[in-house]
């Protein structure tokens, strides 16, 4: 049973890059799912969180307008978009899976997430 998080790399400011939050062992569409970040020196952060069925996203503002929360349940995964990235952004991504809480509770950290993915790189930096 594992939550596999992918996509994280090096890209210039600008650039885009698309996350994904692999499940296994479980299916996500009971979950709310959670995208989170750490930058070195700095606390965890709720990026973007979806809820089940969709039905409703979070978004830091520091993203709103450039990512983009989305799950394709038949595929057991979910994928966080990330357009005009900046250096600020850098930082270790990781998803988790939420099987009670509501998205915005979930990314504001009241949560208790069942799962957590092992998170995943994204540098930006020219």
């Amino acid at each position: 049973v594992q939550l596999q998080a992918s996509g994280g790399g090096l890209v210039q400011p600008g650039g885009s890059l698309r996350l994904s939050c692999a499940a296994s062992g479980f299916t996500l569409d009971r979950y709310t799912i959670g995208w989170f970040r750490q930058a070195p020196g700095k606390e965890r952060e709720g990026v973007s969180c979806i809820s089940i069925d969709a039905g409703h996203t979070y978004y830091a503002d520091s993203v709103k307008g450039r990512f983009t929360v989305s799950r394709d349940d038949a595929k057991n995964t979910a994928y966080l978009e990330m357009n005009n990235l900046k250096p600020e952004d850098t930082a270790v991504y990781y998803c988790a899976a939420d099987r009670g809480s509501p998205a915005t509770y979930l990314c504001s950290g009241y949560g208790s997430p069942h799962y957590w993915g092992q998170g995943t790189l994204v540098t930006v930096s020219s």
